[in-house]
């Protein structure tokens, strides 16, 4: 009798030993999953950088396991609405200096975080087809003409300006298409809706529907520049510098010059 309370007890004490190891063993499985969760990165990007920080995109998070990139392209304008509405936004790349001027004196960027990453330049396409459109004064030749809404656009900031400059603004306005973001003007090239738009470098050079016309001349409008920052409040601050600090780096740079941007000094 003796001895079967002794096998007992010796089952009872193997069972406990064999409960504490799965236990123990179950809490390290879930500190694991959580130490491995990625650290997610939501950006705000110009609509016009959208072929670019794709293939950046890929190749960052192919670098780092640990962070996932989310990112949301449109209108420069309607994205600093958004960051100043509460929308979730770590880091914000605009297409201008208006739009991260107004989040700066709004104190929605981080201290010391701002930097003018890339540069562009403005051209006049047309459909490739298109044979009677060789330069910004056969404008006047042409029906429709499609550049972003100034207001929010700043390629169509841009355009509005260099038209001033070349004294055609006036007389084209009845022709305007305006569109909500530069790649919706190459859209509507692309698909003959309209004649002639005007977008960047990088945005024609993307596609194989329109040719580029013209250049605008430097001097014709505000120089483009793409700043970027992180926003104030992100909760990931070391990781979204560290991949600010990536756009600026040889790697990306080479990527943004591959599709037509002026990489920075």
């Amino acid at each position: 009798m003796k001895k079967m309370g002794g096998i007992l007890i010796a089952v009872l004490v193997s069972c406990l030993v064999l409960v504490g190891c799965s236990s123990s063993g179950s809490s390290a499985n879930r500190t694991e999953q959580k130490e491995t969760v990625p650290v997610e990165i939501l950006v705000s990007a110009a609509a016009s950088l959208k072929d670019a920080m794709t293939e950046i995109e890929t190749q960052y998070e192919g670098k780092n396991a640990g962070i996932n990139l989310t990112i949301n392209y449109g209108s420069s304008g309607s994205l600093q609405q958004q960051i100043e509405q509460g929308a979730p936004t770590d880091l914000f790349i605009s297409a201008g200096k208006k739009q991260m001027d107004a989040l700066e004196k709004g104190n929605l960027l981080a201290e010391g975080t701002r930097i003018d990453l890339l540069g562009n330049d403005l051209v006049l396409i047309a459909g490739k087809d298109k044979k009677n459109i060789t330069s910004f004064q056969d404008l006047a030749k042409a029906g429709k003409i499609s550049i972003g809404t100034p207001d929010s656009v700043p390629a169509g900031k841009y355009a509005q300006e260099a038209l001033t400059s070349m004294k055609l603004w006036d007389t084209l306005q009845a022709k305007l298409v305006l569109a909500k973001d530069v790649t919706q003007v190459l859209t509507y090239v692309e698909s003959g809706n309209v004649d002639a738009g005007i977008v960047y470098q990088s945005d024609a050079q993307g596609s194989d529907k329109v040719k580029v016309v013209a250049v605008a001349p430097a001097d014709s409008h505000s120089t483009i520049v793409y700043p970027a920052a992180v926003i104030a409040g992100t909760k990931n601050l070391t990781e979204v510098k560290d991949f600010l600090s990536y756009l600026s780096s040889g790697d990306a740079q080479q990527i943004f010059g591959k599709y037509g941007f002026k990489i920075s000094k």
